[in-house]
């Protein structure tokens, strides 16, 4: 009789386990014996108590895994136990449903057990069959968010390089490359360095060089190049490099061949940039240069604009000077800077330059720079004959001018530095500013030794001018954080200076993007005089998490716009501008913050309203979003003039580059509003500088966003 009954249990236990595994994976259709063992669900846990060891013991334990997925109260996490106890069988065939509950309490078993101590060997058996079922079983559906996140909280990333193959390795490291910007550090970098492997290990190189890059890890570019076997493929690579700035040296282990390693040496040092970008202006028939009158368009403007406009001839052509710069740049050619004069006013070429006054000499100067962008070879001929004049604001222009020129170009033979070195330690202070400031533009980034030593000596000496002393530091800002003790030397009279901002501003630029490694240098900046203490702290921190999207530093700045300032603060302006820094490299982190600056206009004082236009400007530079616009045409009409300065500056950010038919519209429509006004029709000439440039061209060629188009790791 015993036994009878033994082998009617066995049979029902076995149907009902067969029935419950047959079903619909999706568990759309419960399975009637389901249905039926729900309200026994008690009963069965006693029973299975009272059995011995044996296969049908393990088929009950099954059974009450699929019956806890809804059965159980919460926290007990019976599912995962039973799952234990039970067979070892496939575990997808009890459905999609139930691995993902059983993905999150192995998640939740897994943090309270590495708070004990315990063991998890069991629990990585388990996570090695979900994820296999969620990479190989389930890839038609996209499942491989899952077993990541799985993998995520078990700390076991390592596992997605085994299980990832050619049907699901692109969506596996586009989450993971998604998920990075979500998550805390070390974590982020850790995800990326997996999406890293995985690209190689299927040669995804492209993709592999964008994170390499990000991770700011150059043995990876290296393992890049000497990986990849396709020289056209390495030659993108050097131009990935090119466009970003990087200092790298390719060797034989990169590229065996002498004559293709050089030119690929060429490509990432930018030799080429110039005469690339003029074969392309040949080819699209863009090469005529443009006069001012072109851009500005003085035929749609109506005739109190026009008249208006000879207001003050000083800042008329001081705009002229920048939007000829603008629109000609890179092209070596204009019709204000290098056109010869007529040869009866006994002038020079570039005449131009010497319709301005002062500092408009000196812009003039430089902006013969940006016309003769990239070209070393020819333009510094060009450039030099102003080094001979005695004029120092033309001489300290020439100067910039030549950093300009050299910007992002490496050339062995440093013309730059031979150049402008020996004007650092001129007596006159705006020669020498020049002669910083094209170093600094000229090797930004490079991190080069000669220039470090010729400029730190600047920073430690006390009686060096504060002008000298800030432009310094912002040179610097890639190579020293020597700003940090032109800080501390600083007395309560200079600290009142405006320009003593710019020091901050130079000492985070040295850590700009890295994040945690501001820390220590944030800790050191309490200590610095009270009135620019919390300017420099809030500088540091937004330059440091600038295009990181992190949440809590975001949710910190607009605390700071709370406050009410006491007499002598200024750190409202930079936490306003440190939230558009902070968000500017993810999308949905982007809208978020367009919603928090809208609340500041509302909400905030005078201050905060006047950073408002331009933070929303570094938010969507180069990238007209239609509500940026609406918001920045409502500021250029407000009643304080310096918001609307700031919104007419906006304007031509968002616009740069790109045309827009409606900025262009809303700029034109400004000059006649404001034609009374010297000041903003000022802004309003030199904007329109940065909204035309460049003439007829793709806007990728330049462009002042500092994210790739499309944007991917920033």
């Amino acid at each position: 009789m015993l036994g009878s009954k033994h082998l009617m249990l066995c049979f029902d236990v076995s149907s009902v386990w067969q029935e419950i595994r047959t079903s619909t994976s999706s568990m759309t259709s419960v399975p009637k014996p389901l249905k039926f063992l729900r309200p026994h669900y008690g009963t069965l846990k006693a029973y299975y108590e009272t059995m011995g060891d044996s296969d049908l013991k393990k088929y009950l334990a099954d059974i009450l895994s699929v019956l806890a997925l809804t059965m159980s109260a919460e926290g007990e996490r019976e599912s995962l136990k039973y799952r234990l106890l039970g067979s070892e069988g496939d575990i997808g065939s009890w459905g999609h449903e139930y691995v993902r509950n059983l993905a999150g309490e192995i998640a939740q078993e897994y943090a309270k057990r590495q708070s004990e101590e315990a063991g998890i060997d069991d629990l990585m058996e388990l996570v090695q069959q979900i994820v296999a079922f969620h990479m190989k079983i389930l890839y038609e559906h996209n499942a491989e968010p899952e077993a990541v996140d799985l993998l995520m909280e078990v700390e076991d990333l390592d596992l997605l390089i085994e299980h990832a193959d050619n049907t699901n390795f692109k969506r596996t490291c586009l989450y993971l490359t998604s998920a990075a910007k979500y998550l805390p550090g070390p974590d982020d970098l850790l995800v990326l360095d997996i999406a890293y492997m995985i690209d190689i290990k299927f040669e995804e190189y492209a993709n592999a060089l964008q994170i390499a890059l990000y991770l700011d890890n150059l043995q990876y570019v290296k393992q890049v190049f000497t990986a990849c076997d396709d020289v056209l493929r390495k030659k993108q690579f050097c131009y990935i490099l090119g466009r970003q700035g990087i200092t790298f040296e390719l060797d034989e282990e990169m590229c065996a061949d002498d004559e293709e390693r050089y030119a690929m040496q060429d490509i990432i040092n930018n030799a080429k940039l110039s005469e690339g970008y003029l074969a392309l202006a040949r080819d699209i028939e863009v090469m005529e240069a443009k006069s001012t009158e072109d851009i500005y368009k003085a035929y749609l403007l109506d005739g109190r604009a026009s008249a208006g406009a000879s207001v003050d001839s000083a800042r008329q052509n001081l705009a002229a000077t920048f939007v000829n710069a603008f629109v000609n740049a890179g092209f070596g050619q204009d019709k204000l800077m290098t056109v010869p004069s007529d040869a009866a006013t006994g002038g020079s070429s570039g005449n131009g330059l010497f319709k301005n006054k002062e500092h408009g000499k000196a812009s003039g100067a430089a902006s013969l720079g940006m016309i003769l962008l990239w070209d070393v070879d020819s333009s510094l001929a060009q450039i030099d004959k102003y080094f001979h004049s005695n004029d120092n604001y033309v001489i300290a222009g020439a100067l910039l001018g030549v950093g300009i020129v050299n910007c992002s170009v490496k050339n062995d033979c440093d013309p730059a530095l031979a150049l402008l070195a020996d004007y650092v330690d001129k007596e006159d202070p705006f020669i020498r500013i020049g002669a910083i400031m094209g170093l600094g533009v000229a090797y930004a980034g490079a991190q080069n030794e000669q220039i470090r030593g010729k400029l730190m000596p600047i920073l430690g000496d006390s009686k060096t001018p504060l002008d000298v002393v800030a432009f310094t530091s912002i040179s610097l800002g890639h190579m020293s954080p020597n700003a940090m003790f032109a800080l501390m030397d600083r007395s309560e009279a200079e600290l009142q200076d405006p320009l003593t901002k710019i020091l901050p501003l130079g000492l985070g630029l040295l850590y700009l993007g890295k994040q945690e490694s501001v820390e220590a240098t944030a800790e050191v900046s309490k200590t610095f005089n009270e009135k620019i203490r919390k300017y420099c702290d809030i500088t540091l921190l937004s330059c440091a998490y600038a295009g990181s999207g992190n949440v809590l530093k975001v949710q910190n700045l607009p605390g700071n716009c709370a406050q009410h300032l006491e007499k002598g603060e200024n750190y409202q302006g930079p936490a306003v501008l440190g939230i558009a820094m902070v968000s500017m490299a993810e999308e949905l982190g982007l809208d978020m913050a367009i919603r928090t600056l809208e609340h500041l206009l509302q909400y905030g004082e005078q201050n905060i309203r006047r950073s408002v236009p331009l933070a929303l400007a570094l938010l969507c530079i180069s990238n007209p979003k239609v509500n940026v616009m609406d918001t920045l045409s409502r500021l250029s009409h407000d009643t304080d003039s310096e918001v609307v300065s700031a919104a007419i500056i906006s304007l031509g950010l968002i616009g740069a580059g790109t045309n827009n038919a409606r900025i262009a519209g809303m700029l034109r429509n400004l000059s006649s509003y404001y034609y009374k006004d010297a000041t903003l029709l000022f802004c309003l000439k030199a904007k329109a500088a940065n909204f035309s440039f460049p003439k007829g061209l793709d806007f990728r060629q330049h462009t002042l966003s500092p994210r790739p188009h499309p944007p991917t790791l920033d």
